[in-house]
């Protein structure tokens, strides 16, 4: 059993930078793939980037590529978001997954409790 838990998140005006921070437990991490998603309010939860176990193949949605980055360290069994350019539709909860598959769907087997992304305008 994986557990996962977030930090990072807050409030920041457009234009901005946050960095997400999610730190496993409970598994051995480098054999996860890892990913981020979001929840805006009254949206259906949506891929945001992932993963593959070594690092060296990622994933982004088209509404984030070009600002954001998602890297890991296996030694530390944590994956990053880093978000930059930040947009007021950035706003949402966003939830680390972690998955034995490398995938942009939303069936991971491992989800995080989620951590709220604010940007102001």
């Amino acid at each position: 059993q994986v557990q996962l838990v977030e930090s990072g998140g807050g409030l920041v005006q457009a234009g901005g930078s946050l960095r997400l921070s999610c730190a496993a437990s409970g598994g051995t991490f480098s054999s996860y793939a890892m990913g981020w998603f979001r929840q805006a309010p009254g949206k259906e939860r949506e891929f945001v980037t992932a993963v593959n176990w070594s690092g060296f193949s990622t994933r982004y949605a088209d509404s984030v590529k070009g600002r954001f980055t998602i890297s890991r360290d296996n030694a530390k069994n944590t994956v990053y978001l880093q978000m930059n350019s930040l947009k007021p539709e950035d706003t949402a909860v966003y939830y680390c997954a972690a998955d034995q598959r490398f995938t942009t769907t939303r069936t991971w087997q491992y989800w995080g409790q989620g951590t709220q992304v604010t940007v102001s305008p």
